[in-house]
């Protein structure tokens, strides 16, 4: 009865979700709160079990570092700087935003990524007079794409490098991201095929844009070195999180704070907080706590070990449909918590005599962060674009972002296959 009720909960939270008849924060949480009437988890469970409150931590201190530095006129100046250097063409700015933002996803991460470029990108398109659409789908494209390559790109990289002690920072370039490499090359071609014939009928005001004395937007004042200065801090301590032992919500929570302390006399705290995407964060907690509703009953760990018996316990079939299985479902159920259901099951694929998991876990990696692109709540990054876009008018359909998602996943799986099957598999046959 159990596992029935939280699917019908899970399938109608879904529905709103998609449909966007209501809020799709109000949409999540008043999912969490049925199951929490209906008797499937306590608030015990929801609150320390499913909710991940480092991702909505890390979220929140990235907030409150970008609303801080915005204050400067920081991401106005460099606005319009790209916009100039590209002399305001909309298909360069297009191919730059991609390049910088998958560059950016790689050695960052991409929810940091996107939190700092989507202003700089808001603020551009507006400017030029450009449809904000095109850019916000092709950072979220190219966040994921990017994010896959490296292990603190994305979320489901640092956990399943956590779960892997013999993973190593190297480890992920290694096997992941030739990959992301051949896909974010697809992913220009597919987005100049899409919206080249729509931005080239745009002209942009060159002459007015060159006009324009970027300098005068920043704002040179303590306030500007401070943000700017702990930012830098900040983004160092991500890529040193591993040298210095430190979790990477700690470093993020750590320089939010330090800045608003920095600050306090400078700018008014309510006003800042204010600024920070509540509905995103919110809707996040929502997320965490439907799907943490199938995992309490068993549906998702269920769902994982039939594929063991699915594929009778063949080595190469239980690799793909792990990368398959992880791709699809990722798009619709968000990759953090459906990554965290798949680890204990495939640490548990050795008692199938499953020696060697390796490829395994590249499946499920490659799967579960290329997948992410299907949906506006596949991945940390879509969620976090969609509320920012949402806050600036630029609403994002889920309807017509699944559109452009969907066969840029399909075309991920199949790259993905290809990859994993001539790199690993045919190797393994052979030693057998």
């Amino acid at each position: 009865m159990d596992v029935i009720l939280a699917g019908i909960i899970f399938v109608v939270s879904y529905f709103f979700i998609m449909t966007e008849k209501i809020n799709r924060a109000i949409a999540s949480l008043a999912g969490g709160v049925l199951l929490l009437l209906t008797g499937i988890y306590s608030t015990h469970e929801v609150f320390f079990q499913y909710i991940d409150w480092n991702t909505i931590a890390l979220l929140f201190s990235m907030m409150v570092l970008i609303s801080i530095t915005e204050k400067t006129g920081l991401f106005t100046f460099i606005a319009i700087r790209f916009a100039q250097k590209v002399r305001g063409n909309p298909i360069y700015l297009l191919i730059g935003s991609a390049i910088l933002t998958a560059i950016g996803s790689a050695f960052l991460d991409n929810v940091t990524t996107v939190l700092i470029f989507v202003p700089v990108m808001l603020k551009i398109t507006k400017l030029l007079k450009l449809p904000a659409f095109p850019y916000l789908l092709t950072i979220i494209f190219s966040s994921n794409i990017g994010g896959a390559a490296t292990l603190i790109g994305d979320p489901p990289n640092i956990m399943i490098g956590q779960a892997v002690e013999h993973f190593t920072f190297l480890s992920f370039i290694q096997h992941t991201a030739p990959v992301a490499i051949v896909m974010f090359a697809i992913l220009i071609a597919f987005c100049l095929i899409f919206f080249k014939g729509k931005l080239s009928n745009i002209k942009s005001n060159m002459v007015e844009l060159s006009a324009i004395d970027a300098s005068k937007n920043l704002t040179r004042s303590p306030l500007l070195y401070k943000s700017v200065g702990v930012l830098m801090m900040t983004l160092l301590g991500f890529l040193l999180h591993s040298i210095l032992h430190i979790e990477m919500t700690t470093i993020a929570l750590t320089g939010a704070i330090l800045l608003l302390l920095l600050t306090e006399g400078e700018l008014d705290t309510e006003e800042i907080l204010s600024k920070v995407e509540w509905v995103t964060l919110f809707f996040f907690i929502g997320l965490f706590a439907i799907v943490g509703g199938l995992q309490q009953v068993g549906v998702i760990d269920e769902m994982a070990r039939m594929i063991v018996v699915s594929t009778e316990g063949d080595y190469v079939k239980t690799t793909l449909l792990i990368l398959w299985v992880s791709g699809l479902f990722s798009g619709f159920i968000d990759n953090i918590p459906f990554v965290a259901a798949m680890i204990p099951v495939i640490q548990e694929f050795e008692t199938y005599g499953m020696v060697y998991l390796d490829p395994i876990w590249w499946a499920l990696a490659l799967g579960a962060c290329l997948g992410g692109n299907a949906t506006l709540v596949g991945a940390s990054a879509n969620v976090v674009v969609a509320g920012m876009a949402e806050a600036d008018n630029q609403k994002i359909s889920f309807i017509r972002f699944m559109k452009y998602g969907i066969p840029i996943v399909l075309i991920s799986l199949v790259v993905s296959t290809v990859y994993i099957y001539f790199r690993y598999l045919i190797p393994y046959m052979g030693q057998g």
